[in-house]
């Protein structure tokens, strides 16, 4: 029967109530979608790579070796010998690795050279393997293998030819225009760094860097037949590595860092990942701060709107106490249209974010790297949900106490 009269009371004040219900599921909706795009973002950042026990490179700091080798930023301090590589790899401990070798690029966008390990063995997010949307992994030196937000920002299909630049410069001026690479794949979206960065053999990077020193060709030299020399390469950025056993894990991480022939390190990419998290979790903090604010505005307003209705309202009050409703059911009656209005809008902005979510989902994935899952209801978003459902009723209090204090001591005759 209080609910009845409660939801009877707000459609007579319909438009009041449709503006509040509006501005409370816009702010609830700039919350509960921030806090979704932390949390995927927190999961898709944590799952970029899977199934890797250890990432070995030259010695750095951790997290250095992780940016450049897994999302592609930053600059390596060394190398890793061929020798050193297939030492570590031939380790009995040793499942399989994923060589890796960075320093060239195309329009801004990584060339990482590599083996068909990669395509074999990387995996993402919930051990998922890479798929392609279209085509084949490379099978020969001047193949080339692209990401989806390559192919989408560039417009490149199959049997595209194509020239790879020396460095990482969106612009460069150290083009390997006599070694051009077709398109033979182009992967299927993942939302992450791999979106974003083209793939070719470690042969097809020997090969372009034939008859160069220090960054640039030797003058004088032509176009090499790679067929002619041996493509076997010196040296490389960094690899992955899976294990027989987890078991073995720490055993090979040390055998690693204690490597006698040159300065290595190993990571456990899990660890590694969730330390630079938390190094980015001010920025979340801010953000949600932020969207709190806007929040605390709408339900003032709503507070606002409920005190402003209290003088119209006089002679309504006065009827429920003549009716024989004590003081607290006029109290509950305020604090239950206010509840109303915020499950309402709550429902609004949920459903606004499942179809945001819907219509956004390709393009986030493929502009920004972010993987949105379907199942948004996690149980840090019913924790807002409630948080929003407390903040009502406390802001809800001095309408309600207002409407209380107002029915102890009026009557019909004022």
């Amino acid at each position: 029967m209080l609910f009845k009269l409660a939801w009877k009371s707000l459609l007579e004040r319909k438009v009041s109530m449709m503006l509040t219900v509006l501005m409370i599921a816009v702010s609830a909706f700039v919350l509960l979608s921030v806090e979704t795009i932390r949390y995927q973002a927190k999961e898709s950042f944590s799952q970029t790579v899977s199934g890797v026990d250890l990432i070995v490179g030259a010695r750095t700091g951790q997290l250095n070796l992780l940016l450049y080798s897994v999302f592609h930023i930053g600059h390596p301090n060394n190398n890793i010998s061929w020798q050193s590589y297939q030492d570590i790899a031939s380790h009995q401990a040793v499942e399989w690795t994923i060589p890796l070798s960075l320093g060239d690029s195309h329009r801004g966008y990584r060339v990482i050279g590599t083996s068909d390990a990669f395509f074999e063995h990387f995996r993402y997010a919930n051990r998922q393997s890479l798929k392609f949307a279209d085509g084949r992994p490379f099978d020969d030196t001047f193949d080339v293998v692209i990401g989806a937000a390559v192919a989408r920002q560039l417009g490149y299909e199959l049997g595209r030819k194509i020239v790879l630049a020396h460095g990482i410069a969106a612009v460069s001026f150290s083009q390997h225009d006599d070694y051009p690479f077709e398109i033979v794949g182009i992967l299927a979206p993942t939302g992450t760094p791999i979106d974003q960065s083209l793939f070719v053999s470690l042969n097809g990077i020997e090969a372009i860097h034939v008859n160069w020193q220090h960054g640039a060709p030797i003058p004088g030299s032509g176009r090499v037949d790679p067929d002619s020399v041996d493509l076997t390469p010196d040296s490389i950025t960094a690899f992955m590595v899976g294990l027989t056993s987890r078991i073995q894990t720490f055993n090979v991480q040390r055998m690693v860092n204690d490597y006698r022939q040159e300065a290595l390190m190993a990571i456990l990419p899990g660890a590694t990942l969730s330390e630079l998290w938390r190094m980015l979790g001010s920025v979340e903090n801010l953000l949600r701060l932020i969207s709190m604010l806007v929040l605390t505005g709408a339900l003032f307003g709503m507070c606002n709107m409920l005190l402003a209705s209290m003088r119209e309202r006089r002679y309504e009050m006065s009827v429920l106490r003549a009716l024989g409703y004590g003081p607290w059911t006029v109290f509950s009656l305020l604090q239950l249209e206010a509840l109303i209005m915020s499950v309402v809008a709550i429902l609004v902005a949920v459903a606004g974010l499942h179809l945001a979510v819907h219509i956004m989902h390709d393009q986030l994935m493929v502009d920004y790297s972010l993987h949105l899952s379907g199942q948004l209801l996690n149980s840090e978003l019913w924790q807002m949900i409630g948080l929003i459902l407390v903040a009502t009723f406390v802001v809800a209090l001095l309408p309600a106490v207002s409407a209380y204090r107002h029915a102890l001591h009026t009557n019909l005759g004022r």
